[in-house]
């Protein structure tokens, strides 16, 4: 039986706005998916997480963690084709951050378009200074990292995204190996401030490479199976995460089967910037090109189980719908499901 798990972030709106965007938002495949469900859900988000909830959910449904810890470094690794032997191992991104009004901010990794040439020119003058410290730093690509800290085991860390927009004194690292991470972060800061990958950077209106962020920490010996996962505009980490560390067209939902897990990250950006015009845009684009496919899949028995999987910061819910409830014609199709 074809089951399908469409992950969403940021498919549900802020609570606050939700009213307004969905009377803006003319989706009416997506009403049908949400409205004539088997189930819908409300899951529990652990507000202590140091991740999204589609993080957590998707760490648990790949059986990386039994409390949604995003420990997917081992997993990511794999998909630049790196298979370490030993060692704890830690997601690498190279980051900006900016100073606010009254505290730190860490910038969305999709808006700082690092090169492959500024990515390996910044790789390679921090490298020694992780060697120093008794590290190991290995490149997967311009934006992902990896390093093997084995002293930073017990670092607490959050995705980069659960941080993004928000006061980065509640999202820094923390723990007994915060110390050496600091300490080791203002050392490759001063090497890059001024570096001339920066210079140029600046010089073209782009985010200077000021700071980097560790996350996703998983010892080596770490096996998990992807095999069931597929992306549709997702980070590089991700898309690696799924075993293709380029990113690949589009999955379309209806050539999928068995039990498979499609993440599609086209929301996110928007959503992080407060670009509500542009997540309708996205949402309207999805309207077309996955929503109304999916449903018409379903009704003409392509598809036989759909779950949407639809999240923002605090809060998702899961709407299971099959071809038989979409029979349920006495069931208005509405929006009005996304509404907190």
């Amino acid at each position: 039986m074809t089951q399908i798990s469409l992950v969403l972030p940021f498919a549900l709106p802020p609570p606050e706005l939700a009213p307004d965007l969905i009377r803006a938002l003319q989706a009416p495949a997506l009403a049908a998916l949400v409205s004539r469900t088997a189930s819908r859900q409300q899951l529990p988000v652990d507000e202590d997480l140091r991740a999204l909830p589609h993080e957590a959910w998707l760490a648990r449904a790949l059986a990386v963690s039994t409390d949604g810890t995003p420990a997917f470094a081992g997993a990511v690794m794999a998909g630049y084709g790196l298979a370490p032997a030993q060692g704890s191992w830690f997601i690498v991104n190279p980051a900006h951050t900016q100073i606010a009004r009254s505290h730190l901010l860490l910038a969305d990794m999709r808006r700082l378009q690092l090169s492959e040439a500024h990515g390996r020119a910044l790789f390679d003058i921090a490298k020694p200074w992780f060697d120093e410290s008794g590290m190991t730093l290995l490149y997967g690509d311009a934006g992902t990292w990896f390093l093997r800290a084995d002293d930073w085991a017990g670092l607490e860390t959050s995705t980069p995204d659960s941080a993004v927009g928000l006061n980065l004194t509640d999202w820094m690292p923390k723990g007994a190996p915060s110390r050496a991470f600091r300490k080791l972060q203002n050392e490759v800061q001063m090497l890059w401030f001024e570096h001339p990958v920066n210079a140029e950077r600046e010089a073209r209106g782009l985010m200077a490479i000021n700071s980097f962020w560790p996350w996703g920490a998983a010892p080596a010996s770490a096996s998990v199976d992807t095999s069931i996962l597929a992306t549709s505009e997702a980070l590089p980490w991700m898309t690696a995460l799924a075993g293709h560390p380029q990113a690949t067209p589009a999955t379309p939902l209806d050539t999928m089967s068995g039990e498979s897990i499609l993440v599609c990250d086209a929301l996110t950006e928007a959503a992080m910037a407060t670009d509500w015009a542009g997540w309708l845009q996205h949402m309207h684009r999805l309207e077309q090109s996955t929503f109304a496919p999916a449903l018409a899949a379903l009704k003409d028995g392509r598809l036989k189980q759909l779950q949407l999987l639809l999240s923002h910061r605090t809060s998702q819910s899961a709407f299971t719908t099959t071809g038989f409830s979409q029979r349920a014609f006495w069931r208005r199709p509405t929006l009005d499901r996304l509404l907190p």
